[in-house]
């Protein structure tokens, strides 16, 4: 049976764990051939083997650090070289981070821009060199940004800083990239159950002198939905955004946060 990407290429980056392998799956299960990037080889190989154990026989992955220029390149000689083109891009690849501003090390700011926004641009900038979807008039991009690149997040200069930048990218790429028939959007979950939130419920604890379940518990009362989002929750937006029946959808921040945002 047809389905809405079968015939498409999807490349998802930090697409071994958490929202990106949610991603990942979700873009398969809608008919895209799925390449994955994570920072080592064995978080390459669990994410994959995930995915073909999940029914997705067109999986692979590449070890790519979108810091660096170099491994940004060899990933996409490699991916064109096995499937030929590359249609849809999701620039999930991110970390977490923070503390109080005036205890926080320069390199770890650095750090933190380095990854979550320039190397968004970086992977952006190669994909519309070399993937041809300009050049086919079709393509889309999907950059998880984050409630905390709408609003201040408390003890999160650089996080909040890197996705604000992420959703300005968003929006000033999809005016440049609508002639083309490229749509550009971020996603912005709020809290998500994930690895990431689990780090970031462990700072604030220290921080507060509370635990880290006294930090959930605190977080789920802020929910109109009343709990973490969780991150197959994320992907099926991701999905949607990606499919042709969303080509009038560009340029817009969307979250998914269970209420936690209403902006």
């Amino acid at each position: 049976m047809e389905t809405p990407l079968t015939g498409t290429v999807a490349l998802v980056t930090g697409g071994t764990r958490g929202i990106g392998q949610a991603c990942a799956t979700q873009l398969g299960q809608l008919g895209a051939s799925v390449l994955i990037t994570g920072t080592s080889a064995e978080s390459v190989d669990t994410g994959v083997r995930a995915l073909k154990d999940s029914g997705l026989p067109r999986a692979s992955g590449y070890v790519v650090d979108v810091r660096d220029q170099a491994s940004i390149d060899a990933l996409f000689d490699g991916a064109i070289g096995e499937f030929g083109r590359i249609d849809i891009l999701v620039n999930n690849a991110g970390v977490g981070g923070g503390g109080a501003t005036h205890e926080l090390p320069y390199e770890a700011w650095e750090r933190l821009i380095d990854i979550n926004l320039n190397g968004v641009f970086r992977v952006t900038r190669s994909w519309l060199q070399r993937s041809g979807a300009r050049e086919r008039g079709w393509g889309r991009i999907v950059n998880i940004a984050s409630t905390g690149g709408k609003q201040g997040v408390q003890l999160a200069v650089a996080y909040t800083a890197s996705k604000h930048g992420v959703v300005g990218l968003s929006k000033s790429l999809a005016i440049e990239l609508a002639p083309h028939g490229i749509t550009v959007n971020a996603v912005c979950p709020g809290f998500v159950d994930t690895e990431l939130s689990a780090g970031a419920r462990a700072r604030y604890a220290k921080a507060w002198g509370v635990t880290p379940e006294d930090v959930l518990e605190r977080q789920n009362k802020r929910f109109p939905l009343g709990r973490h989002v969780r991150p197959d929750e994320v992907a099926r937006l991701v999905g949607f955004l990606a499919v042709p029946d969303a080509e009038a959808i560009t340029g817009q921040a969307m979250n998914v946060c269970g209420g936690l945002g209403q902006y």
